[in-house]
């Protein structure tokens, strides 16, 4: 009997470390984030030209400042944006534009198909759209492990012709 609550003791043990070791890396503070500063910066948040046909970018580079944060701090992103047809009447729904966060702009820019890659940790499709959530509140889950050099807007649908991003702002609520 006192073999099993010695092995029982080191079992439950063993579990504590090992969900305690799930939690690692940085200790993430609850209360930061960083809002990408796009007037600051001189960045555009829409695109000048319309987007032609589907699967269009509209790309965003940060400039080299970007490298002075520690990302690996946050935790979600959340990313807001507004799809335009070329009247410029806003679009809503689902399927109209997708974003990815990229590491190294010299390198492949749009990831996998189904998803993030090793140089775009980020792939959502549905920005604004019911089906998506990194542009909610809450924002979606990201592990970045160096700061991100620019995100790829692109449209899903040949309707949307311009992309207004209104945020993007990497949080740990």
């Amino acid at each position: 009997m006192k073999r099993v609550g010695i092995v029982t003791a080191v079992v439950v043990s063993l579990a504590v470390v090992g969900f305690m070791g799930c939690a690692g890396g940085p200790e993430r503070d609850p209360d930061a984030f960083f809002t990408v500063d796009f007037a600051g910066w001189g960045l555009q948040t829409r695109n000048a030209a319309p987007l032609g046909g589907q699967w269009a970018d509209f790309l965003i580079r940060f400039p080299d400042e970007i490298h002075d944060i520690d990302f690996r701090a946050f935790s979600r992103v959340t990313i807001r944006a507004n799809a335009f047809n070329a009247d410029g009447e806003p679009l809503q729904g689902d399927d109209l534009m997708m974003v990815t966060v990229i590491y190294d702009m010299a390198g492949d820019i749009r990831g996998p198909e189904g998803g993030p890659g090793p140089n775009t940790p980020l792939k959502e499709f549905n920005v604004g759209g019911s089906m998506g959530t990194v542009h909610t509140r809450r924002g979606t889950p990201l592990r970045l492990n160096r700061a991100p050099e620019g995100v790829l807007f692109q449209n899903s649908n040949a309707i949307v012709r311009y992309i207004e991003v209104v945020e993007i702002t990497f949080h740990n609520r």
